[in-house]
């Protein structure tokens, strides 16, 4: 044998990988699956209905008065905020490496 072939000095140590390194990531991407599945399976919504009946000076309003429903809305926030997490990860993966 020469004299580089001692026991363990060839070893180089590789980094160890922290869990975080592939859970945030797997959440993030979880997190924009689902909330595109809810944005998209509540695409059933009624439009604003808003009625006046002059006799009893009522007004009658329907619910949410938005052309989205509350579903959607929420699948897309989720979608968003699972948006925010992979673009933090990807920013920290970036900046580690330089």
């Amino acid at each position: 044998m020469g004299d580089n072939n001692i026991l363990g000095e060839n070893n180089s140590p590789q980094p160890a990988r922290k869990p975080a390194a592939v859970v945030v990531p797997l959440l993030g991407l979880i997190a924009v699956i689902v909330g595109l599945i809810v944005a998209f399976s509540n695409q059933s919504t009624d439009f604003g209905f808003v009625a006046y009946a002059p006799l009893s000076d009522t007004l009658f309003l329907g619910n949410g008065g938005a052309f989205v429903s509350q579903g959607t809305q929420l699948g897309l926030a989720v979608t968003g905020l699972g948006l925010l997490v992979l673009a933090f990860w990807a920013g920290l993966a970036v900046g580690r490496r330089r």
